[in-house]
This record gives structure tokens, sequence and C-alpha cells, in this order.
């Protein structure tokens, strides 16, 4: 197989993984031109394969095994240059990755092209090791770290991607990675809501504790995931979680606002991609705001027909 059709059946690998788990990207990332939607697909695939080593069945010692492997994988995709982390042994130039391996061909052709920053692929890794450690978080500025890892480096990645549409002074390069990584960051506050039971019942706290503790939920010697797992179920201070949603529900929305005015940096495709997805995510977290009782029952969604909606209005530039 020639290099360029193996790295083709490299991306249609990482398309099928995106169309089959991007329950909420794939609205937007369609919207790309094509080039631009085979990098978005190598993104996402890496990030659904790392992810699914954090949220796998593999006991911890074997999982920190994993995420060790991707990160190697990662620094074989980085060209001998100053960006190189310490301490990590450079690689060739153009890489050394596996070639059997789809993903981290797609993924090292789209770096090439779009000169991903190795830094937020690596970041991703080490959130998703925070997860496996099972950090806890006492303050909204430690989850933060959290989110920005797992969540704003994506929306830096994206940024590369969709690359800004009046390259300028370097201080608007500046404002878009921060508005990127503040729409991750939002997306990532809702996910938490989303995912509250779930999480709770992999053993997984992710809302602060000072949160608890504020609404109630927990007493200031309280264990986190015994109080939720007990709201959830309605045995203890059920009523107080609602509440403490709708707060956390409130702080997501402040992070939309701030970070969807990275659209009117972007093209217009690229506006579109980034207004499907903050759309949808927002019209989400909408829902569990006015509707905390029932997110905490199950997982909520939005009807795929709602999602083509939404896409189809950040096509027409609606959403900001």
């Amino acid at each position: 197989m020639s290099d360029a059709a193996r790295v083709a059946a490299a991306y249609g690998h990482c398309e099928a993984v995106t169309r089959a788990q991007a329950a909420n990207f794939f609205y937007g990332i369609r919207l790309l031109p094509r080039e631009r939607r085979r990098a978005m697909s190598a993104v996402y695939a890496f990030a659904r394969r790392v992810d699914d080593i954090g949220d796998g069945t593999l006991a911890r010692e074997d999982k920190l095994v994993r995420l060790d492997e991707q990160a190697q994988a990662l620094r074989a995709l980085a060209p001998a240059s100053a960006e190189t982390p310490a301490g990590a042994a450079a690689a060739p130039a153009g890489g050394a990755h596996d070639a059997a391996d789809p993903v981290m061909v797609a993924l090292a052709d789209a770096s090439r092209r779009f000169a991903l920053p190795a830094d937020a692929l690596v970041e991703l890794v080490e959130g998703v090791r925070m997860d496996v450690h099972g950090v806890a978080y006492q303050s909204f500025d430690e989850l933060l770290v959290y989110c920005r890892r797992v969540a704003g480096g994506i929306g830096r990645l994206c940024l590369a991607v969709f690359g800004l549409r009046d390259a300028g002074a370097a201080s608007d390069a500046e404002l878009a990675e921060r508005l990127a990584d503040e729409l991750g960051v939002a997306l990532q506050l809702t996910n938490i809501l989303r995912d509250l039971r779930e999480d709770a019942q992999a053993g997984r706290v992710y809302v602060p504790a000072e949160d608890l503790r504020r609404f109630g939920v927990i007493a200031d010697d309280g264990k986190p995931l015994a109080a939720i797992v007990a709201a959830l179920d309605g045995e203890r201070h059920a009523d107080a979680l609602p509440a403490l949603m709708r707060f956390e529900a409130a702080r997501a929305r402040e992070w939309f606002d701030r970070g969807i005015a990275l659209a009117e940096m972007l093209d217009r495709r690229s506006a579109a991609c980034v207004l499907a997805m903050a759309g949808i995510y927002r019209r989400l977290l909408a829902r569990i705001d006015a509707h905390p009782e029932e997110a905490m029952r199950r997982r909520m969604s939005l009807p795929a027909h709602e999602k083509a909606w939404v896409a189809a209005r950040g096509m027409l530039g609606v959403g900001a």
C-alpha cells in the first residue's frame, strides 16, 4: 500500500469512529471542508481512545500503562524542535509513529498539515490520568485544571484546524486560544452535569466539595461520593441536589457566553462547526437546568432531529 493510500485508509478509520461515537461533535464536524473534517476526526479518534482507556474495565495499573503508551506515541509524532517536552527524546523529523496504527497515522498527517499543538494532546492524556488516579476536587479552581486538560486542550486543537479568518497580531491568536479554552471548559462542565449519575456509579465525583457543602449535600466532614449517591437515590439531601445543579449550570453558561465569541474570529464553515457543537451542548445544558430532577435519574440528550436543526442554524450563522 502506498503512503497516500495508507493515510487515506487511516482517515477513513477515524471518520468511521467519529460517525459511530461522536454523538454531539459529529453534527459540527460534518460541516467542515474535507481536509479539516478529516483532521478533526483524527483528533476525535485519539481522544476517544484515551477516554476509553480511562473508562474501561482494566485494573488501574494497566490503564496507566496504556496511557503511558499513548503519551509515548505522541512523542513519536512531535518533530525535532524546541517544542519537544523537556526530558523527552526528540523523534526523527516527520515522526516515528506506528505505521500499523490508523489513529496515529491520521493524527501524524493532521499534525503536519495543521501544526496541532502537541502540548494539548499530552494534556488530554494527563487529564484522563487524573481520572484513573481518582483525583477529587475541593474547589472549582482545582476542577478547572482537569477541565482545561481534557476539554480546553481539545478546544485549542480544534482552533489549530480551523485557523483564524484574519491572521493578524499575536494578540488575536492569544485571544482565540483563550476563547477556545473557555468553550472547551463550558462543554466539559455540561458533560459533568449530564453524567452525574454515571460518574457516581463509576466512583467519580467532579462537582467541587466546596459547592456540595454550600448547598448542604455534604457536611464539613462528609464524603462527596457517598453523599452524591445517596442524593441521586433519594435517600438523603435529594432536594438540595437540583439547586446545586442549577448553580453549576449557571456557571457553565458564563463560560459559554465568553467562549462563543470564538465563532466571530473564524471563517464561515469553521464558525458553523463551532456554533453547531456549542449550540447542541448549550441546549442540553438548558434542558438540564430546567429539569434537574430528570437529569438526576438518567443521562439526558437531545434527539437527532434537534441536533440536525441546531447544525443547520449554525451553517446559517445563527446561534452566537
